[in-house]
């Protein structure tokens, strides 16, 4: 991105905050891929150590496939040393075992260990490494992430959004699933000193089970938090809150709001916020239906996607919800990885992004590719 770009979309984030002290918020269902209510989930923010979600996605990826190994040490160079703020004042030269630098990213959100992580894995270069990240965002759908850093410290050009955040967290989940009890740690300790997590909701809010928070100056206060309850897993998105508490709060009230719309109580964690949308709007969908539609779209080699799924009935699911909402029938194909793809091919770049269009209006999270 552009340095002129840049400055026009921090101008545009500074008049977009809104009375709700916030700037963007999402909640969605983690194993539909669901949005079930979204304010400026599109809008870009700066996403602060939120990036670091990135940067384990990263870790875990060669960890799966045997480029590192948990109890492998990494190597501190002077510049991981010298990162700021937040840190664990590791020490040029020292070592760190990947475990422990995981559990550091992940409670403490050391900038000095992500910056470790970075070289280690991307030959010394922590710019090679945020341009790894960047072109993994895309491949996986982030559609307006550009990282350049691995810890999200300020940068003009280093941007992203509700809605991709909340992608890129699913995407940990899904691809991941043995590394995610890293971000329900609530406290760590290391060379004798404990570090707390910075998410409220561990331990306050039930079935809280991750996941991680960002600040920096221009970014304001975020969160990602997820919740277990009644079979659901919800994924919470706050971009910009005005402090912590308001964080806290937002991200419980989103879960509230996500719950009660899929039919399961809520609870007392937080005061009512602004703009909060009623319980009785965008309604659950219902998946049967005995219509018949006719839609027909020029054909092509462009393709949607409404979703990745680790279970065939869940992705079946949302086939049966894609064809009620946009009349189109959608593949459930299965990948290298085990998920469940929710597709639909053939179609033109204008019928693509039609239906990419209707199904988004719908909540239905899409992109198309090529």
């Amino acid at each position: 991105m552009k340095r002129v770009f840049a400055f026009f979309i921090s101008i545009f984030i500074s008049f977009a905050a809104n009375a709700a002290n916030y700037r963007a918020v999402l909640v969605a269902d983690i194993d539909s891929g669901r949005v079930l209510y979204q304010e400026n989930a599109n809008q870009l923010n700066y996403p602060a150590s939120l990036t670091k979600i990135m940067t384990l996605y990263l870790t875990f990826d060669a960890l799966e496939h045997g480029r590192l190994h948990l109890d492998d040490y990494l190597i501190v160079s002077k510049s991981a040393a010298d990162a700021q703020p937040v840190k664990l004042g590791l020490t040029a030269g020292s070592k760190i075992k990947v475990e422990d630098a995981i559990k550091a990213v992940a409670v403490h959100s050391a900038n000095d260990v992500a910056r470790v992580l970075a070289e280690n894995l991307k030959g010394g270069k922590e710019g090679n490494f945020a341009t790894l990240m960047t072109r993994v965002a895309n491949e996986i759908g982030l559609e307006h992430t550009n990282f350049e850093n691995s810890s999200g410290l300020p940068n003009d050009d280093h941007m992203s959004t509700a809605r991709d955040i909340a992608l890129l967290s699913m995407a940990v989940y899904k691809h991941f699933p043995k590394y995610w009890k890293y971000f329900g740690i609530k406290t760590w300790t290391y060379n004798g000193k404990t570090y707390t997590n910075g998410n409220r909701l561990l331990g306050t809010y039930p079935g809280c089970d991750g996941m991680k928070t960002g600040f920096t100056n221009k970014s304001k206060y975020s969160l990602v938090a997820t919740a277990n309850r009644d079979g659901y897993h919800l994924i919470a998105v706050v971009l910009g809150a005005e402090n912590k508490d308001v964080r806290a709060n937002t991200a419980a009230k989103m879960l509230n709001i996500g719950f009660k719309k899929l039919g399961v109580g809520g609870t007392n964690y937080t005061e009512p916020l602004h703009k909060v949308a009623p319980t009785n709007s965008n309604p659950m969908v219902k998946y049967a239906t005995n219509e018949t539609k006719t839609v027909s779209y020029s054909s092509g080699s462009v393709g949607v996607q409404c979703g990745a799924f680790s279970s065939y009935e869940s992705a079946n699911k949302q086939a049966a919800h894609v064809y009620q909402v946009t009349g189109m029938t959608a593949n459930v194909e299965r990948n290298d990885a085990g998920l469940y793809r929710v597709r639909i091919n053939g179609l033109s770049e204008s019928a693509a992004q039609s239906i990419k269009s209707m199904a988004g209006t719908n909540g239905i999270d899409c992109y198309t590719f090529h």
